[in-house]
């Protein structure tokens, strides 16, 4: 597998797709925290790290809304692949819909927000945009 983070997100946008309650997708760290920042933000109602083998897998719940049964996570898009890196400075930080998403930044003091980052000051490689 050339991208996994790109693996990560096609499973929730398949699962999403299909109404799944639960998906299960290999584990690594930069998932875990990527699951983390996803349920901290209110897009996932909840998740578990299952360890199997050398591994291990994420369950992740799934959120939709209990009236109209619309999923939370309208839009997952992958920004930075391995052909061509994404990086921004804390100036030139993207607002996902005018701050109403986020975009996940992998930076030297980890896995965070574009909002978390903007008030560190650090930029860092975008990963994806939620909103």
């Amino acid at each position: 597998m050339t991208d996994p983070i790109a693996d990560y997100l096609t499973r929730l946008r398949n699962a999403i797709k299909a109404n799944h309650r639960v998906v299960e997708v290999p584990a690594s760290n930069l998932k875990r925290e990527m699951t983390r920042i996803l349920h901290e933000k209110g897009y996932i109602l909840n998740y578990k790290f299952v360890e199997d083998g050398p591994q291990g897998t994420i369950k992740i719940a799934l959120k939709y809304d209990p009236v109209n049964k619309v999923n939370s996570i309208k839009s997952l898009k992958r920004v930075s692949t391995p052909g061509l890196r994404q990086y921004v400075g804390y100036k030139e930080m993207p607002r996902v819909l005018n701050g109403l998403g986020i975009a996940i930044l992998s930076t030297s003091k980890g896995v965070m927000t574009d909002k978390e980052a903007r008030d560190l000051k650090i930029g860092g490689e975008v990963l994806c945009y939620v909103y």
